[in-house]
């Protein structure tokens, strides 16, 4: 699949050869859904344990006996309603983390690359050298992206600092591409060098 590159300012640029193995597979829904839902069940954190009544270290000794001593019919000083007791219906450890086959997860951020390649939302960059957020926000209206736009370059430049407080804009490394982020996308900006990182990612 051949794809003419552009500058930031718009400006076209050479033709670059994207792999179809990466960029030309056809989507398929199932897989991206399973993929985007393993990697949100990761992002979950799980509470941290408390101790219910039978894990407090107590007295297991009756406190007094059972009838005519005017108070309450207590067991023992694990019971919830006294100082130190354990926790009543406490929260628990739960794992959020699923397994998912590594071969499906990279099958997954393939079909998202090619989402894009089909949709004509993606555009590829000579490069992404800019300074000023105010000049980085003039380049987007010339390419014309969407509202919500993802730039993957190869390495964490000059320009992500300049991106980082431009709104509907998010910016990230090769090495952080993910799913998730690239579908939920109008537009998926990638620069030359993110695409060999990518493309080397899967035939490194």
């Amino acid at each position: 699949m051949q794809v003419k590159t552009q500058s930031l300012a718009g400006e076209a640029g050479q033709d670059i050869e994207l792999n179809d193995e990466v960029f030309g597979l056809d989507p398929r829904a199932d897989i991206l859904h399973r993929v985007v839902t393993w990697q949100l069940e990761k992002r979950r954190a799980t509470a941290r344990g408390t101790r219910e009544r039978a894990d407090v270290a107590r007295s297991g000794k009756k406190l007094g006996r059972q009838k005519g001593g005017g108070v309450a019919r207590h067991g023992d000083r694990r019971a919830p309603v006294f100082v130190g007791g354990g926790k009543a219906h406490g929260a628990r450890v739960r794992d959020f983390n699923p397994g998912l086959n590594k071969k499906i997860r990279a099958l997954g951020l393939r079909m998202a690359l090619s989402s894009h390649a089909k949709a004509g939302s993606l555009i590829v960059l000579d490069g992404f050298q800019v300074e000023k957020t105010k000049e980085l926000r003039g380049h987007f209206a010339t390419l014309n992206t969407g509202k919500r736009t993802l730039v993957i370059d190869g390495e964490a430049g000059e320009g992500f600092r300049a991106g980082r407080n431009l709104p509907g804009v998010d910016l990230l490394p090769a090495v952080g591409a993910n799913v998730y982020d690239i579908i939920k996308a109008d537009t998926l900006v990638l620069t030359r060098a993110a695409v060999e990182k990518l493309e080397a990612r899967f035939h490194g």
